[in-house]
């Protein structure tokens, strides 16, 4: 099944590309110093890749940067963010694979924008 809608967040936003059972793909736009969540899932894991700028990955207990063509691999329950500390928009192509992709699996440790979980 293809999907193309668009939802904005405080930090950017996200464009649902296509969607099946077990797979979701959407971009992900985040603007000039800002950041999501820090967060983890519990039904699904999420391969992120960089298609513009560099982003700065929080995994875990690691933080590193990727650039255009990087791309790293979310594991089920691991504490992840996604961080722009440049002056530039930077996108990622981010896949998701697992039986559940609801906005509501995600468990917000630290969020800047006061959200609950």
């Amino acid at each position: 099944m293809s999907v193309n809608y668009s939802e904005n967040r405080p930090w950017g936003s996200f464009t649902h590309l296509y969607d099946t059972k077990y797979t979701k793909v959407k971009t992900i736009t985040v603007q000039p110093h800002q950041r999501l969540s820090l967060q983890s899932h519990k039904q699904r894991s999420e391969n992120w890749t960089v298609v513009k700028g560099i982003a700065t990955i929080w995994l875990d207990d690691t933080i590193k940067d990727l650039n255009i063509g990087e791309s790293i691999f979310i594991k089920v329950g691991s504490k992840h963010r996604l961080e722009n500390k440049t002056d530039e928009i930077i996108e990622i192509i981010e896949v998701q694979t697992g039986t559940y992709f609801g906005e509501d699996d995600i468990i917000r440790y630290e969020d800047d924008y006061n959200r609950n979980q």
